[in-house]
């Protein structure tokens, strides 16, 4: 089967986005999958996630300028069939640099192309960063779908809308007419509160099947994981946390048709 990419993404922060992005990518390599996570947020903290050092010079930046390839950027991990773009703060200049360029929407689509072609790969995950800027925009342009974490909170679903406006423009306009929603997973889900519950509900009612049946549990092992620089299916393989993503990623197989 062709290379699915699929880019994980929400512009409100803190809702779990980049553990979502690293610890999907990880169960999915242990499912079997060959499994590269690009890191596109110039926080770093996929990067970080996967026992990767945020070293200058080592992310996209250079590539998405149009000097080398993506190739050469990958990194492996620790993780068997777990590779890596890292990323690290120059990125934050792509922001100035990239709408300046031709074709600014397309610059990450062109770097993934010879990566995504060569088939090296089953599933790309791309880490956005928290926002809607052009380091976002260029991942959808370059996706097949968006996952989308949302918090289980009231306002969890006040970016949704936004986020499906800006998707809405980019098929309208042509920039990537196969662009959907992949999915919206639920995160930092406490079954002991009414309010979960009840935004999950809420959620499931609005947006019906996009939504996957795994809900991620609040867990101690999931916030602590990252400091190891390891996912937490390596660093708990027996915590809630490690059990919601390897069933996540079951869904994530059955919806990709793998």
């Amino acid at each position: 089967m062709p290379t699915k990419v699929i880019a994980v993404a929400n512009q409100k922060g803190g809702v779990g986005k980049t553990t979502t992005a690293v610890n999907l990518a990880a169960s999915l390599a242990v499912a079997g999958q060959r499994v590269l996570l690009f890191d596109l947020d110039p926080q770093a903290n996929a990067t970080s996630g996967v026992g990767l050092e945020k070293i200058e010079g080592a992310s996209a930046y250079r590539v998405l300028l149009g000097e080398g390839n993506l190739a050469d950027k990958i990194k492996p991990t620790a993780f068997e069939r777990l590779e890596a773009v890292p990323s690290e703060v120059d990125l934050c200049a792509a922001d100035i640099e990239l709408p300046r360029m031709e074709n600014h929407l397309f610059r990450v689509a062109q770097a993934l192309k010879p990566v995504v072609d060569s088939g090296r790969f089953d599933v790309i995950l791309i880490d956005c960063p928290p926002s809607l800027g052009v380091l976002t925009l260029n991942a959808f342009t370059a996706s097949d779908g968006i996952l989308v974490p949302l918090q289980c909170e009231y306002y969890a679903l006040e970016g949704l809308s936004m986020m499906t406006r800006v998707l809405g423009q980019l098929q309208a306009a042509n920039v990537n007419p196969r662009l959907e929603i992949f999915g919206v997973v639920m995160t930092m889900f406490d079954g002991r509160t009414k309010l979960s519950n009840e935004v999950v509900g809420e959620v499931r009612n609005l947006l019906g099947a996009k939504v996957f049946e795994t809900v991620i549990p609040r867990s101690t092992r999931l916030a602590e994981a990252p400091s190891f620089g390891q996912p937490t299916i390596h660093y708990d393989k027996y915590s809630s946390g490690a059990a919601a993503y390897e069933v996540l990623a079951q869904e994530v197989l059955a919806r990709l048709g793998i």
